[in-house]
């Protein structure tokens, strides 16, 4: 997995590199701009990235948008000191796939690397709430009449995707291989012209998927 941190700390910066190198992470670069993350992203292709919000000439809302509209597109872990709902949200409506803060454990931060290499939508605890309560409002609004066509499988995991399964958990339910699961995951991606897990969390909650399974 390559990976980029993008943070003007270079203390902090430095440190993250060095926890992801010995975890067995490729850190193909580490810079503390955000025009200047958006420039070597575009050179280095990470396939994710490490991202602090507070930068000091583009934001990392805007720099999450950007790397969000290439191709491929990396996926975004935001790694912030804030956990203030405009810019929780703010950072998941431009791309990103998981905001942990930075009061996190090294472990913590580890594990939520992990994960969000795996295709999880990741938040610190409290913050994945606030997401899947401004999805809820969100899906409350009229949805297009006409709807892409799913098969039956990937509805089914579509639908364990809105419980919060990860790939592991859904490979075991449903007996299939997590790279099985993966390929029907990035299928219904594309059908659907999303971008990442959050977005399709969105999605199977606008057509009510979550709900026989008995979401609180």
């Amino acid at each position: 997995m390559r990976v980029m941190v993008v943070d003007d700390h270079p203390m902090w910066r430095d440190g993250l590199a060095r926890d992801l190198a010995e975890a067995g992470y490729e850190v193909v670069a580490a810079v503390g701009e955000g025009r200047q993350a958006v420039r070597v992203a575009a050179a280095v292709r990470p396939e994710l990235v490490v991202l602090d919000l507070q930068l000091p000439d583009l934001s990392g809302v805007e720099v999450a948008r950007r790397l969000a509209a290439s191709d491929p597109p990396p996926r975004v872990l935001v790694l912030s000191a804030s956990g203030e709902q405009d810019d929780v949200l703010a950072a998941v409506k431009a791309g990103a796939s998981g905001y942990l803060l930075k009061s996190a454990s090294k472990e913590e931060f580890l594990e939520a690397v992990r994960r969000t290499a795996g295709g999880d939508a990741v938040f610190t605890p409290g913050l994945a709430g606030l997401v899947l309560g401004e999805y809820r409002r969100l899906a409350a609004q009229p949805a297009p009449d006409v709807a892409p066509r799913l098969t039956e499988r990937e509805t089914e995991v579509l639908r364990l995707v809105a419980k919060g399964l990860s790939y592991k958990q859904i490979a075991e339910r449903l007996v299939l291989s997590h790279r099985t699961v993966q390929n029907h995951v990035q299928n219904t991606l594309n059908k659907l012209q999303l971008h990442n897990r959050v977005e399709l969390v969105r999605y199977a909650i606008e057509q009510g998927l979550d709900e026989p399974l008995g979401e609180p």
